[in-house]
């Protein structure tokens, strides 16, 4: 096992007002071909202003940042302070032109690169009978 990966952004998420969008790089844009006949997709992104050695370094947070929900180990968290600072989000595919996948919304800032992006294939990716701690039931 190698102690280190490469990973290379694929597009770049733009916020603008209230227009969301992911530009995926014009070297990836024939890995677009039938991405319209989904309606979501999971956008995997860098956490880009989060990279540095005290961020990664956090290994448990108040998830939403809200000192009432307990003291939790990040990876029980969707917390962006990360040892590998990858983050996801489900996002609802509105238009898809050219290069340019027009989405709902995205917990991620401007400019945030995108390191892949999957259909959303909700048999694949259903969790039946989920168990959650009563923190994350209020979300």
């Amino acid at each position: 096992m190698t102690d280190k990966f490469e990973i290379f952004p694929v597009g770049i998420i733009k916020k603008q007002g209230n227009s969301i969008s992911i530009t995926v790089f014009k070297r990836y844009e024939d890995a677009l071909l039938g991405l319209d006949q989904f309606s979501h997709i999971i956008v995997y992104y860098w956490f880009h202003k989060n990279d540095s050695n005290n961020q990664r370094n956090v290994l448990q947070v108040h998830p939403r940042g809200n000192r009432t929900n307990p003291l939790t180990g990040i990876f029980a968290t969707h917390s962006p302070q990360r040892p590998n600072l990858i983050g996801s989000s489900m996002c609802k595919i509105l238009s898809i032109d050219g290069n340019i996948i027009n989405i709902d919304k995205i917990d991620a800032f401007d400019d945030s690169p995108v390191i892949d992006i999957k259909p959303y294939i909700f048999m694949a990716d259903l969790a039946l009978r989920l168990r959650l701690p009563s923190w994350a039931e209020k979300l």
